[in-house]
């Protein structure tokens, strides 16, 4: 058995978490501390002896002088130690904020990597392809349906003129057929002309619409 395990009764001690050292450390340098100041105090209390016994009594000012040589040696020692105790808790303090932001990275990661577990890259691109096809068709259809074909673009002038006429020959010759004044024949034929030129007149403008206008 080891020197340390029987120091410590051979049984295995668990080893503190980063946070239980550091406050260990705290606690000791606060200690340390504490006895600096003790210390500190004592070889003040001595100077003043020695000074006070300096000509009166020099057996006790050198007894006096000797303790101050002892506080001052134990002085440097906790010095010492609270430099090495002072690295070491920056150390630790260090390594525990390391370990979390550790932590955290991996937990981020893990997170990361479960948002992604069901996700398969090739369905992904066929999804944006699929995506990206029916933004296409509705593109398609959306100008379909904003350019409709155009009223009366496949009407023939000349064969409704001609219809026209057809049709005012047919009202000429009942009129003409039938018992009648010269100047009831005279006011139909005019009256039939005005109606030739206001059908026209309709035609053209129906042609002349523009193509929002047009069903």
């Amino acid at each position: 058995m080891s020197f340390f395990g029987k120091m410590f009764g051979g049984k295995k001690v668990e080893a503190p978490t980063t946070g239980e050292a550091i406050q260990k450390l705290r606690e000791t340098e606060n200690m340390l501390i504490k006895k600096q100041e003790f210390l500190e105090s004592k070889i003040t209390q001595e100077i003043e002896i020695a000074k006070k016994n300096g000509t009166k009594n020099k057996r006790a000012a050198i007894q006096a002088l000797k303790r101050k040589k002892r506080y001052e040696k134990q002085l440097q020692q906790i010095d010492g130690t609270l430099s090495t105790i002072e690295m070491q808790r920056e150390a630790l303090e260090s390594a525990n904020t390391n370990t979390a932001v550790l932590t955290s990275m991996k937990n981020a990661a893990d997170a990361l990597k479960s948002a992604h577990k069901e996700l398969d890259v090739d369905k992904v691109h066929d999804m944006m392809d699929d995506i990206a096809e029916q933004q296409d068709v509705a593109r398609e259809i959306s100008d379909a349906i904003s350019n409709p074909v155009a009223f009366g673009q496949d009407i023939d002038d000349d064969e409704l003129e001609r219809e026209l006429e057809e049709l005012e020959q047919e009202e000429l010759d009942k009129e003409l057929l039938g018992v009648g004044e010269p100047t009831h024949l005279y006011q139909t034929f005019q009256q039939m002309k005005s109606k030739k030129k206001q059908s026209l007149h309709l035609l053209r403008g129906l042609k002349n619409l523009p193509k929002t206008m047009q069903i």
